[in-house]
């Protein structure tokens, strides 16, 4: 797309990390932000910003840990985190309570959305309990695909519908921001 960061790119006049957080505000209790790089870019955003703990940039799981370990630090009563992708713009209201549900109905230690028949493992609600087991996944075993590591573990899926639109289109290319625009007139703007 250029170069930047994605999130930053707007979308119906706002930044889409700025509805990224529109959204997951109403629903959690915090938010963070894991970001790599100089956290000065997102300030304006006033949240913490937490860069990867694990070395070389080992993709998504490292992230989740991060977020993992900042609560463990932070919040320790914390027992669920949840991770969302920040170029995602229109999430959905209800994320957290349908994860919450479908983890405490079928006694699951993870939980993931999926929408048109795709499963999104990077927008999930994640057991706190599971950190260190995470952490030896990520450094002694270079797990680095989150369906991988996932797999060990009892893991609910839960699905939502595409219309009017799919509450997890990620905006990759600036034909998908193009793409966005649209869709945020069916989204209310």
């Amino acid at each position: 797309m250029g170069g930047g960061d994605k999130p930053m790119r707007r979308i119906g006049g706002r930044t889409i990390l700025e509805r990224v957080i529109a959204r997951l505000k109403p629903q959690c209790d915090g938010l963070i932000l894991n970001a790599n790089g100089d956290p000065a870019r997102f300030a304006a955003f006033e949240l913490p910003v937490i860069p990867d703990g694990v070395a070389d940039f080992p993709g998504p799981l490292a992230g989740i840990l991060a977020a993992l370990d900042w609560a463990a630090a932070n919040r320790p009563k914390v027992s669920l985190v949840l991770s969302a992708a920040a170029d995602c713009p229109f999430l959905p209201r209800d994320l957290v309570a349908r994860l919450y549900q479908a983890l405490a109905e079928q006694n699951a230690q993870l939980a993931v959305a999926a929408s048109d028949g795709q499963s999104h493992p990077v927008i999930g609600l994640w057991s706190a309990a599971l950190r260190e087991q995470l952490r030896h996944a990520l450094v002694v075993e270079d797990v680095r695909k989150i369906d991988r590591w996932t797999a060990r573990y009892k893991l609910a899926t839960v699905t939502w519908p595409t219309a009017p639109l799919d509450p997890f289109f990620n905006a990759n290319t600036m034909d998908d921001i193009a793409e966005a625009e649209r869709l945020a007139e069916l989204d209310g703007g």
